[in-house]
């Protein structure tokens, strides 16, 4: 376990030296990958509707829901954007450490980013959809919304199988928010194959 910890966290620490480079030698770094995760989220969102729900585009609500991406992408690259940060913040002081275990302890602050992540993508579609029905003079309410969209959530859990269209399209959004988890178990996999079937060097 000890020589998969070393190579685990030295491949960690290669992933963290080439993004401080990066961040470095690149102008309007900030800027860019807020455009990143704003690209990410509106592309998430369209992958999802066209792909489970595109009889939207013939009803009278297609407007709401291509009104519905710009609030979307802002507030979900804003969430992406800070847990990014959190992320290498997390990353630093988890190659600092010396026992397998505190490193995992730490590395697993990425899924608790990955839950709160999926609350947040409630919020935002509550709060969005809000936003949007102002806009078109709607007289739906925020509470009306936010029942509307909690409704949803336990429908999915009481019966996933038959609500499959609400659990696929809140994994698609939440791509851009576990990316770091799935990086990280990516190289914990990666480690463990050259731990078992590369040459150690003793």
């Amino acid at each position: 376990m000890n020589h998969i910890f070393r190579i685990w966290r030295e491949g960690l620490k290669r992933l963290l030296v080439r993004y401080l480079d990066y961040r470095r030698n690149t102008q309007y770094f900030f800027l860019k990958l807020f455009l990143f995760f704003l690209l990410l989220n509106v592309a998430c969102y369209w992958l999802a509707m066209l792909t489970v729900f595109s009889n939207f585009l013939f009803t009278h609500e297609k407007w709401d829901y291509f009104l519905i991406q710009i609030p979307v992408g802002l507030f979900g690259a804003m969430f992406d954007s800070l847990s990014f940060f959190i992320t290498i913040w997390v990353i630093k002081r988890a190659i600092a450490v010396q026992s397998f275990s505190e490193y995992v302890a730490h590395l697993s602050m990425d899924v608790i980013i990955a839950i709160i992540a999926t609350f947040w993508v409630l919020f935002v579609f509550t709060f969005s959809g809000w936003i949007v029905s102002q806009v078109l003079s709607s007289d739906e309410s925020i509470q009306q919304r936010t029942e509307k969209y909690e409704m949803r959530v336990i429908q999915a859990v009481k019966e996933p199988v038959k609500n499959w269209k609400n659990i696929y399209f809140g994994l698609v959004m939440g791509i851009s928010a576990m990316l770091p988890t799935v990086i990280h178990f990516w190289m914990f996999f990666n480690s463990l194959q050259k731990h078992f079937f590369s040459p150690k060097k003793e």
